[in-house]
């Protein structure tokens, strides 16, 4: 018995993770606090980086997109974050297989995303902050965000089918 599987099973047996999964609503309801969460904190990621694709706002300074955006994705990260974990304390003996563990990997290279483009290319965006096109970089990460960010979605679907 590995040490995940025992902790796992140990979270899976705790009576709030058995009242979470027995109750007629709780499930159910964290369920579409994490899907809000997650559209909030995904689709304000979205707006900016089709910005920096050029697609959107391209009058607008990206600087001022993002800081007009970043409060409601933290609060939508805070959200999803916390009905996550929810979820996953309700659920966690059944998500011992690969398409948590591809999402959880996902989301840690989605979290790393954002942290390399805002300590390289942001950090001389007073450079390119008004122009249509941005740097080629800052496209690269923004494409990289929304493929990681669907596939994180598609996942996070698909676990709810895989035993």
């Amino acid at each position: 018995m590995s040490i995940l599987w025992a902790i796992s099973h140990w979270l899976y047996e705790t009576p709030f993770a058995v009242g979470i999964r027995e109750s007629d609503w709780a499930f159910s309801m964290i369920e579409t606090v994490h899907v809000l969460g997650l559209g909030l904190m995904a689709g304000t990621i979205a707006i900016v980086d089709f910005r920096l694709l050029g697609l959107v706002f391209r009058r607008q300074p990206v600087s001022r997109v993002l800081a007009q955006v970043l409060p409601a994705t933290w609060i939508g990260f805070v959200v999803m974050a916390v009905s996550g974990g929810l979820l996953f304390v309700a659920s966690a003996e059944k998500l011992l297989h690969w398409v948590f563990g591809a999402k959880v990997a996902l989301l840690a290279l989605a979290g790393l995303n954002p942290l390399i483009f805002h300590t390289t290319v942001y950090r001389h965006v007073e450079g390119w902050d008004l122009e249509a096109e941005v740097p080629l970089q800052a496209r690269i990460a923004a494409v990289t965000s929304l493929v990681l960010w669907s596939a994180i979605i598609v996942l996070g679907r698909a676990v709810a089918y895989v035993e």
